[in-house]
């Protein structure tokens, strides 16, 4: 089990990780500063996925503008979906998330309940307002994204994006193209994501703007098996909590393997099998022990308007309890097709047949003598929209150039015809990360004591700095010669950390403090044969290393 968080939380603070935002202005709710060790521990956190998720299967990276025009939020869902139920006290009109509200009341109403049941029951327990204890609410639902407009027209309205996962979306005919149509094809992003959080708590665990990592991974759905399966040892297991465990009243997960929960159909898909079990590894090699990692499958009523099955990842966060840190789901073709009838833009993905067949063909046409009747000022620019659209086939769109069309203008007519391709819209599925929380978990494990001092026994992988340079005595010649020995280590590729001040077992406890693997002491002896102290972070064993080959063994010792 991790430490206390707040005291995790205290050295994050006074040694740089993070801290609350705009503290001289009384700070805001939700949104949290990265300091140095911040900084560098998210890249390596963000290096060590890519690692994971990305360049072991030729994946590809995007970044997609953190605006999103209001017409791409309207046909994913969010704007009608992403939504929070936001409880109002009616007597000091302060306002909470109503499912936070009943969980800390002890109710067991589900985050999936509607919004008269949650108001109904923090009424009839007389859940207590934090603020005046007051204990009337009403409850309704909040739309949680940032709105803004594009330009000074007060018209053309964007949200903050809520995820990165619709840049990659509207993107993906452009991306097949110049990845030369190759399936199954995985798209990662790394970048911020907007909540606007009705009452942001726990720190870093709910904030207003986030570090996110999400990959899209599009496959044809006649052919949804992962060619990557062979990889996963048959002896790894996934705790799993099923979806009908949890309706049953059962809290405990189950431990299964791969294999074992992909034939029951407990996981419905190869892929997100696959992705699971690498989201395993990924927390191990974060520093979190396995009986700390538990894959909760969510509730129909709990899943988002995307997805067919959903697994939350949640890590046990000491006092916290199980936190999410990643959510995994199948959208199956739920995006792509919202963006084509929306749009009219074809995102399907067509594949040489060996052989021509027969095939039935639904093709969408517009009536234009009903549509300059019905839009006398607009026809023109829809028409426009109309005659670009090349592929007219399945469902008509909802809109064109901007303007909603009702679906009697657009008359259907199916035919018989030979083809030689067959055409499919990409299923997808998405592993999505959340940084700051992965960043509190490592951190959160990686917090230990050693006779009363304070030592992060973070990853070598992920540790914000890989050594520590300290001349024994803060004088010369052994100044002189521990800023060379920086320097050259920082030439090999290595993040350096150099101090003068204090006694060494000061400076050690400092570089042990915050996570630095191993800390070169120059003393006298190194003048005299060129060999240096190498300490370990973890055992504090200190050996003698050639200067010459310092960088090779730190790097060694590294990648051990």
């Amino acid at each position: 089990m991790p430490t206390a968080l707040e005291d995790v939380v205290e050295l994050a603070r006074r040694r740089g990780f993070f801290w609350p935002a705009y503290e001289p202005y009384g700070g805001a709710a939700g949104l949290y500063v990265l300091g140095n060790l911040g900084v560098r521990l998210s890249a390596k956190i963000a290096q060590l996925w890519r690692e994971y998720f990305v360049t072991p299967f030729n994946f590809v990276e995007l970044d997609t503008p953190n605006l999103v025009p209001a017409p791409v939020l309207e046909a994913s869902g969010h704007v009608s979906n992403f939504r929070d139920p936001m409880a109002e006290c009616s007597s000091c009109h302060r306002k909470y998330r109503a499912d936070h509200l009943l969980a800390d009341a002890g109710s067991k109403l589900g985050e999936g309940s509607s919004l008269e049941e949650m108001e109904k029951e923090l009424n009839s327990l007389k859940v207590k307002c934090p603020e005046c204890k007051a204990s009337q609410w009403t409850v309704r639902p909040f739309l949680t994204m940032f709105d803004t407009k594009l330009g000074p027209y007060a018209d053309v309205t964007a949200f903050l994006r809520p995820e990165t996962a619709q840049g990659t979306f509207v993107e993906f005919k452009r991306i097949l193209e110049v990845e030369r149509e190759r399936m199954p094809l995985g798209v990662a992003q790394i970048g911020r994501g907007f909540r606007n959080e009705i009452s942001p708590r726990q720190g870093i665990i709910r904030l207003r703007e986030l570090r996110m990592m999400e990959l899209e991974v599009f496959l044809d759905p006649e052919k949804p098996e992962c060619q990557y399966l062979d990889r996963a040892d048959e002896k790894t297991t996934l705790r799993i909590l099923t979806e009908k465990a949890r309706v049953g009243g059962v809290t405990e997960p189950e431990e299964v393997s791969l294999k074992e929960a992909l034939e029951s159909e407990t996981i419905k898909l190869e892929w997100l099998g696959f992705l699971m079990l690498q989201s395993k590894k990924f927390m191990l090699a974060l520093g979190v022990p396995p009986p700390s990692i538990m894959f909760l499958e969510k509730l129909k009523e709990e899943r988002a308007h995307y997805s067919t099955q959903t697994f939350d990842l949640e890590v046990n966060l000491n006092e916290l309890g199980w936190v999410e840190v990643a959510g995994l789901a199948y959208r199956t073709d739920f995006d792509l097709k919202s963006h084509t009838m929306k749009t009219g833009v074809d995102f399907s993905v067509s594949v040489q047949l060996p052989a021509p067949i027969k095939r039935k063909v639904r093709r969408w046409f517009i009536d234009i003598e009903k549509l300059k009747k019905a839009y006398p000022v607009e026809w023109r620019s829809m028409m426009k929209e109309y005659g670009s659209i090349k592929e007219r086939e399945g469902e008509p769109p909802s809109s064109l150039a901007g303007v909603s069309v009702e679906p009697s203008l657009f008359t259907i007519k199916e035919t018989e015809e030979s083809v030689n391709v067959r055409k499919f819209i990409p299923h997808v599925v998405e592993p999505a990360f959340g940084v700051e929380r992965l960043m509190l978990a490592s951190l959160l494990y990686a917090y230990t004591t050693k006779e009363d001092r304070t030592v992060l026994r973070l990853p070598v992988e992920i540790a914000p700095q890989d050594v520590a340079v300290f001349p024994l005595i803060s004088k010369e010649p052994m100044i002189k010669t521990a800023i060379e020995i920086a320097e050259e280590l920082r030439k090999a590729g290595l993040a350096v950390f150099y101090d003068e001040s204090g006694t060494i077992g000061r400076r050690y406890a400092r570089s042990d403090e915050v996570g630095i693997p191993f800390a070169v002491t120059v003393d006298g002896q190194t003048e005299q044969d060129g060999t240096v102290t190498l300490r370990d972070r973890d055992s504090w064993t200190q050996v003698r290393v050639s200067r010459i080959q310092l960088g090779k063994e730190i790097l060694n010792r590294k990648t051990a």
